[in-house]
């Protein structure tokens, strides 16, 4: 995965790509593993870095989605509980089994909310996490301990999954390259190229680091850019409909003292009808999230003071323990890639999460909504649908059962380098070779080493990708993550050889971008 070889690559031949992707979030990285897998060849490019937008900003859950049951959504939470259970299979050092408990207050909520986890239990047949039970309130009690005992008469316990989204998104990204697929970050399409029948037949895009252009052939041209869907619309057809209706949530950061045990609480129904997490995560407690319409999309939403309200006063009502502002160590937003509704209804949390192919009569293809747990399955109907429109040979899904790059059964769930998988001993031994043991930050516990694998390995460009998405330290703690910007600027200006000016612009960018995650 190194980025100066691969974009030498693309500069070096006239070669036709089979699949040129853009968007490097979920919906790209998944097509570009489904494509490499069957042996097509890829190119895919991300303007920024990868999942620096919506898809490294998620509740962190590989779900079927317990809500969607009450909307009757039955075949969408059935493909998710299905890949939801692959998933886990092909990447336990990334996603693993969370327990979930419903805090259910009298006989009527008790009975409503069991049976529809009995349903989500059998919508995943053999792939099931778990078996749904009613607990009584003092087993409720016993196991959240912080929850506040006038809210419940009972609760239910389900089983659902969990993960790091921005680091499942470099292991696939890794799988795909080991596959054959070329994925460069910092390259943004700004063109479209067609043949004389208007067919599009490649893309223009430039470095962003050189700012040097390239013009590249593709047979099949992807659009995977997620809530900028529309602007990849708009230059194959500046007329084009809006397909997207971008929803924003917010999450926020507390310490484990919040929720201390391994529990997670799903709150069903808040005051305007919102599903509430608060879930325990990388040591911290993760609570979100809210579900705005957006009027523009951006790279870098910033939380709004009605949502951060809104999830402190929700949050309150349940814990015994009330989080205030001041409790809060990182807030941080993404936009969802809803599709856009035909109707006037503007209730964002009413639009489906389920995906679409769109075919342009160019032959653009384009992937609307979905969500991180389908990326897979996503990916899977985007080549089948593109093997239909060029009458290629259909070739069999080869993901389904595809272990992921970092894949190992031996996790120890006490070493700060679990989340690496098999890269873990890598960067351990990188570390005694070269004398990189330093401990950049003890609350966050990164080591020197980690910076040096994420610029190797992991085409971190600048201190953002590794404090923001090779690590999490940007949501985790974001007032820590500043206090450790300079150091990771100066190991990585020393490891790609750029100047001290670098380093101060890095360092003042990351500031810049972060205290929108400091409260």
């Amino acid at each position: 995965m190194k980025r100066e070889e691969m974009i030498a690559k693309v500069a070096s031949t006239s070669k036709v790509y089979d699949f040129i992707i853009i968007g490097g979030g979920a919906t790209g990285i998944g097509i570009a593993l489904e494509a490499s897998t069957r042996g097509y060849s890829i190119l895919l490019l991300e303007k920024s870095d990868f999942t620096k937008s919506t898809s490294s900003k998620s509740t962190k859950l590989v779900h079927g989605g317990v809500r969607y049951l009450a909307q009757g959504n039955i075949s969408l939470v059935r493909e998710a509980v299905v890949e939801r259970g692959l998933l886990i299979k092909n990447a336990p050092h990334i996603v693993k089994r969370q327990s979930f408990i419903i805090p259910a207050d009298g006989f009527f909520e008790e009975i409503k909310y069991l049976i529809g986890l009995k349903l989500y239990d059998l919508l995943a047949g053999s792939l099931s996490l778990g078996r749904s039970r009613l607990l009584r309130k003092k087993n409720v009690l016993k196991r959240l301990t912080t929850l506040n005992p006038t809210k419940i008469t009972a609760g239910i316990l389900y089983y659902d999954g969990q993960f790091n989204d921005s680091r499942l998104a470099i292991n696939v990204i890794q799988t795909a390259i080991e596959n054959g697929a070329v994925a460069l970050n910092y390259c943004s399409v700004n063109g479209l190229l067609k043949d004389n029948i208007g067919m599009i037949n490649g893309i223009r895009f430039t470095d962003e680091e050189t700012d040097k252009i390239f013009e590249v052939k593709g047979k099949q041209v992807v659009n995977a850019t997620g809530v900028f869907t529309d602007d990849i619309l708009k230059m194959d057809l500046p007329n084009s409909k809006k397909t997207i209706a971008p929803s924003q949530g917010i999450h926020l950061v507390l310490d484990k003292s919040f929720l201390p045990g391994q529990d997670a609480i799903m709150i069903p129904k808040t005051d305007d009808g919102r599903v509430l997490f608060l879930v325990p995560w990388c040591n911290k407690v993760l609570v979100g999230t809210t579900d705005t319409p957006i009027e523009k999309e951006s790279l870098e939403p910033i939380a709004l003071e009605s949502e951060i309200k809104f999830i402190l006063e929700t949050a309150g009502r349940y814990l015994s323990k009330i989080p205030k502002r001041s409790d809060v160590l990182g807030a941080f937003a993404g936009l969802r890639p809803l599709a856009a509704s035909s109707s006037d209804n503007n209730k964002t949390k009413e639009i489906s999460r389920s995906h679409k192919v769109i075919t342009s009569k160019s032959g653009l293809l384009t992937m609307i909504g979905g969500k991180w747990t389908t990326f897979r399955k996503m990916g899977e109907e985007l080549v089948d649908a593109a093997e239909n429109r060029l009458k290629w040979n259909s070739i069999a899904t080869k993901t389904k059962h595809l272990k992921i790059h970092g894949y190992t059964n031996d996790l120890n769930l006490e070493n700060s380098l679990e989340y690496y998988g098999s890269d873990a001993e890598k960067i351990l031994n990188l570390a005694d070779q070269e004398e990189m043991h330093e401990l950049l930050s003890t609350p966050l516990n990164i080591i020197k080493a980690q910076v040096v694998w994420a610029v190797r390995h992991e085409m971190a460009r600048t201190v953002e990708d590794f404090l923001a998405r090779r690590t999490r330290c940007q949501i985790l703690n974001a007032e820590e993550s500043v206090k450790m910007a300079p150091k990771v600027a100066s190991i990585m200006a020393n490891e790609m050889g750029y100047s001290k000016k670098w380093e101060v612009e890095q360092v003042t960018s990351y500031i810049k971008v972060t205290s929108n995650y400091i409260l």
